[in-house]
């Protein structure tokens, strides 16, 4: 049974499928995940009973991982296999499908030039951040479990805090296009591509909040533990 007092990270560590219900109520448990659910809830003006009510009767997914249990090695495997891969494809191709919307719907909906513009923010961040990950902390946290290692830039948790960082950059991009697309709904004149363009983005969003969960939350907790039992 969900509890008030558990934080909105403890709530998706336990049970990965209720992330898809966060996302929709608008709770982030990536960048905010240290928040308990009963204050997300009065933030945001939610009914906090009606939000344990909808997590405690949550569907499990096909596309959700699990992923509370994985070592390091194990959760970097996963974290590039899925969420990396799936992001390098998915960037690009959102942007170019975000500029044909905008310039077919545009000037009916003045709105889709900034989320063609966020679109491009979030695939501009994205991508060198993943690639940073994916060629200096992930490498130098897998060195770390097989001993000490020496890393050039200092401590593991140097690359970590400006990793957050980003996180946190691309989680305000998320909660701009949320916001721009007044929740992601569809206009009445909407033809297939802009229907598609905001139900990838709705995909968009919640796998990278996982993604963002996963490393925030799980993997680098890991990390700074490794580095401590080596000093």
């Amino acid at each position: 049974m969900t509890q008030p007092n558990e934080t909105l990270a403890e709530l998706v560590s336990k049970d990965a499928t209720r992330a898809r219900t966060l996302d929709r109520l608008g709770l982030d448990y990536c960048c905010a995940g240290n928040e308990r659910l009963d204050d997300a809830c009065d933030r945001a003006g939610l009914d906090v009973a009606e939000v344990l009510m909808q997590l405690d009767s949550t569907a499990i997914a096909d596309d959700d991982h699990d992923c509370a249990q994985m070592r390091p090695a194990e959760l970097i495997g996963h974290l590039v296999g899925t969420h990396h891969t799936y992001l390098h494809a998915e960037l690009l191709d959102l942007d170019l499908l975000a500029h044909k919307v905008l310039r077919v719907h545009g000037e009916r909906h003045p709105e889709l030039h900034e989320l063609y513009a966020l679109v491009s923010a979030l695939r501009d961040d994205l991508t060198p951040h993943m690639l940073k990950e994916e060629r200096v902390l992930f490498p130098s946290i897998l060195e770390l479990i097989n001993g000490p290692a020496r890393l050039p830039f200092g401590p593991i948790t140097n690359p970590i805090k400006m990793m957050s960082i980003e996180h946190e950059r691309a989680g305000g991009i998320l909660t701009q296009l949320r916001t721009t697309s007044n929740g992601y709904t569809v206009p009445d004149d909407a033809c297939a591509s802009y229907r598609s363009l905001y139900q990838r983005l709705i995909e968009l969003e919640h796998d990278t909040h996982l993604h963002i969960f996963e490393e925030n939350h799980l993997l680098f907790p890991q990390a700074v533990a490794l580095a401590a039992e080596w000093a």
